[in-house]
């Protein structure tokens, strides 16, 4: 059987306990696909499974989106060897790995524009931000959104999608990151580590927290009547929306392949654009995870599988 190198975590821990294994190659059926990896990024969930505070028997694979060619195909795959896909896969799988099957309900056509590194950075991100900002927060042309993290990896691709819709953009970054958001499409930018947010934005629709807490609970203040704060990060407080007429929504994104397909349009119109701060090897996965929880990052970090 033929075999293939993939990230798994034996033992729950730090980035030390990423092991580079030998492990037989899957097989795709019905409407699935294996797909050749080309580049995985690291999410801040890939850091949770590892520790072991996501759910998941060891040992467990990491990664959950990828960008890749098609090498093998099931008996009802819509697809063809070689043709170039990405996707957000479901958490039982894990995208680390030189292949991965992939379904149906979960990967579209690789944006043209875009190398797979790029595409990589996409569709845990671009999922996340797109589901809560406009199937849960019901974002509208012309309203007014505060972003908080606008600089990382879900936050970049958010303003871009926010102002894609028409909306007004603010968004909480450190000073440094000002310019970088800026170029995304925000309308304003609040420092906030020398800013109180609540002193300089109000009359808010919607506030999408990418942070938590103390920035969550001041959130409320700036939000009109009637608008909604989402996280996808911690449950808002039912009492606080309700003591500010507004609503509160906590969820988690799940993987949509008609999703990404709109998504991936976007780009190739050059709406969105996301932003790689840095790649390494699959084989130094543990210094990517490492970089992403101890550093500031911009973007995306992406591993590079094959060329």
């Amino acid at each position: 059987m033929a075999t293939m190198k993939a990230v798994r975590v034996h033992r729950f821990g730090g980035p030390e306990v990423l092991s580079l294994d030998d492990v037989p190659m899957p097989q795709p059926r019905d409407d699935e696909v294996t797909l050749k990896v080309c580049a995985a990024s690291v999410n801040p969930v890939d850091c949770k499974t590892r520790e072991g505070s996501v759910g998941g028997d060891l040992p467990v694979t990491v990664g959950r989106d990828v960008s890749g060619v098609v090498e093998l195909c099931g008996t009802r795959a819509h697809t063809l060897k070689g043709d170039p896909m990405f996707a957000m896969l479901g958490n039982d799988r894990g995208g680390n790995a030189e292949y991965v099957v992939v379904k149906a309900t979960e990967a579209a056509a690789k944006p043209e524009r875009l190398s797979h590194v790029e595409a990589a950075a996409v569709p845990l991100a671009g999922v996340t931000a797109w589901q809560g900002l406009f199937d849960h927060g019901d974002l509208k042309p012309g309203q007014r959104v505060l972003i908080h993290g606008g600089a990382g990896g879900v936050g970049h691709l958010a303003i871009q999608f926010a102002k894609a819709a028409g909306a007004f953009v603010v968004t909480t970054v450190a000073a440094e990151d000002f310019d970088f958001v800026r170029e995304l499409g925000a309308d304003q930018a609040v420092d906030y580590k020398n800013q109180r947010f609540e002193d300089e934005v109000e009359d808010i629709d919607m506030v999408f927290d990418l942070v938590a807490g103390d920035t969550q609970d001041r959130s409320w203040s700036v939000l009109k009547p009637g608008g909604i704060l989402v996280s996808t990060v911690s449950e808002p407080s039912p009492e606080q929306a309700r003591l500010h007429q507004a609503r509160g929504v906590s969820y988690l994104a799940e993987p949509n392949a008609a999703l990404l397909a709109r998504i991936s349009r976007l780009i190739d119109a050059g709406k969105v654009t996301p932003f790689v701060q840095t790649t390494y090897p699959l084989e130094e996965v543990a210094k990517a995870e490492e970089r992403l929880e101890s550093e500031h990052t911009r973007g995306k970090i992406v591993l590079q599988v094959a060329a």
